[in-house]
């Protein structure tokens, strides 16, 4: 297969860790006889201080001409303030709003290895590995809004449609089928009237679904049971805030969040894979950042965007090799013990492949 990716490594840690997704995908391209190309354009605070814009038009262009995108970390102090005109995280609502990139897909699996550094009871881990959905470009993010100024009111406003529930909530429902075939969805419609569509269009939906399971759970009851029963949840379908916020709470599960990756999709196979952790501008260029999260972002392009799902898994399965063999970054190493950098973490990775 021939495939060209854009590869947009940011601010902080960014490159560091997208250097090295990007070595493990050319491992697999030789591994498996394909040829992936490579092009590099900015985004983010780095295309601030280059261009003054956080996603220019050379970028949009460039990733447009290719089939998936390959997404670092955004952001950092120098571009922190959050009255700036100008942000690094504006390029990533454009970024996602432009190529109707509408639902992020992040798995979060418990690793035994790793359950010393969750800060639940070892029981409470045993068979986490859910899926949250998240719609990703519309809600209280995208909808209308204002700024104080000079005034003394501000408002966001959350305004969702039905055919844009129905379009992640379908992604949601055929996820459930390749998996345990249960569906939860998080919502606040005890209170909101956007919530209360929501609840219906899924329920209207559930029947061109009903080999899937289908419960309803309220947002601050699943922020308990997120804690409480982590082992009970499969696919999480929830809005953009409140996908956003649960699925950065689970990410504790995972041990670290340099363990988790992401995927943004819409309805062809074009999409962009990011790891959900930040930029961690306190550590950058000192080899101790976590390639984890973004070599299984990498994996999750093989699987959705090139359809490469024995790739996808070989990806997947080297890493798994690499953590029973006692590797860890500093995030993921024991209180006061021993850690490998960036670079050896993911040369073992790359032996394991």
């Amino acid at each position: 297969m021939k495939a060209t990716i854009a590869v947009l490594s940011g601010d902080g840690i960014g490159p560091e860790v997208t250097g090295k997704a990007v070595e493990v995908l050319q491992k697999i391209a030789s591994k498996f006889g394909h040829d992936f190309t490579f092009q590099e354009g900015l985004m983010g605070g780095i295309a601030i201080d280059q261009t003054g814009d956080p996603l220019p038009t050379e970028t949009i262009n460039m990733c447009e001409g290719s089939d998936a995108i390959l997404l670092g970390a955004v952001g950092g102090p120098k571009w922190s303030d959050p009255t700036a005109a100008v942000r690094p995280e504006q390029g990533l609502l454009k970024i996602r709003k432009h190529f109707e990139l509408f639902a992020n897909l992040r798995p979060v699996k418990s690793y035994p290895q790793l359950v010393e550094h969750a800060p639940l009871r070892p029981e409470l881990l045993q068979g986490v590995d859910m899926l949250f959905v998240r719609e990703l470009t519309g809600g209280i993010y995208f909808g209308p809004r204002q700024e104080q100024g000079d005034g003394d009111h501000a408002y966001d406003t959350l305004i969702y449609s039905r055919a844009e529930v129905e379009r992640v909530a379908t992604v949601a429902y055929r996820a459930a089928q390749g998996r345990r075939k249960k569906l939860t969805s998080i919502d606040k419609a005890n209170v909101l009237a956007s919530m209360r569509l929501w609840r219906r269009t899924v329920v209207d939906l559930h029947e061109d679904y009903n080999d899937v399971a289908l419960d309803h759970i309220l947002v601050d009851a699943a922020t308990m049971y997120l804690m409480t029963r982590p082992a009970s949840f499969d696919v999480i379908l929830a809005d953009n805030m409140f996908g956003d916020i649960l699925s950065d709470e689970a990410s504790v599960l995972a041990g670290s969040l340099g363990m988790l990756p992401s995927a943004s999709i819409g309805t062809s196979t074009f999409g962009l894979y990011e790891p959900i952790h930040g930029s961690a501008p306190d550590i950058a260029g000192q080899g101790k950042a976590n390639p984890t999260a973004m070599i299984l972002s990498a994996a999750m392009l093989l699987r959705y965007s090139l359809q490469l799902e024995e790739e996808a898994q070989a990806v997947e399965s080297a890493v798994e090799q690499t953590l029973a063999s006692g590797a860890r970054t500093a995030d993921i190493a024991p209180r006061g013990g021993a850690y490998i950098s960036t670079t050896e973490f993911a040369q073992s990775v790359l032996n394991n492949l």
